[in-house]
């Protein structure tokens, strides 16, 4: 069973996220969220990859689907990558033609130039607070951060 990619309900993939994340443990809305994915070590998860609409408003349309979360316990050599992979193969097979994700600026991108995906523009790290909509502010973990796109 060992490397075996499985599927995962929300509920256990956003508790292993919640173990395993170095950044962001809270799993994002299960409303958005579309499918999950588990890579086995054994007859134990390693690593969880969970999919969801784009948080950006303007970029749900409809066609595309982002990786909201991807983590693992780090036992297994090129979980993120095989995880990647094939978040964006069972995204082509139900039928949406648009993966992305997010990565801080600090991070190097190993695991998704290893899964072929390539980072697609950098942008500024934005609070959600706004003068309309006030939210609580959380610091920031950097400035910037890249979106990457699976090819």
């Amino acid at each position: 069973m060992s490397g075996h990619i499985i599927p995962l309900p929300f509920g256990l993939a956003a508790a292993f996220n919640q173990d395993h994340h170095r950044h962001a443990p809270k799993a994002p809305n299960a409303r958005s969220h579309k499918f999950s994915l588990g890579l086995l070590d054994g007859w134990r998860v390693c690593a969880v990859v969970m999919v969801h609409r784009p948080v950006a408003r303007h970029l749900d349309d409809g066609t595309r689907w982002e990786v909201a979360r991807l983590c693992s316990d780090g036992t297994r050599r090129n979980a993120c990558s095989q995880l990647y992979a094939a978040a964006w193969r069972e995204t082509q097979r139900q039928g949406i033609h648009h993966l992305g994700t997010y990565t801080l600026d600090t991070e190097s991108g190993a695991s998704l130039r290893g899964a072929g995906w390539r980072p697609v523009r950098r942008l500024r790290v934005r609070h959600w607070d706004t003068p309309t909509r006030r939210r609580a502010q959380q610091p920031l973990p950097c400035e910037y951060r890249w979106y990457w796109e699976a090819v």
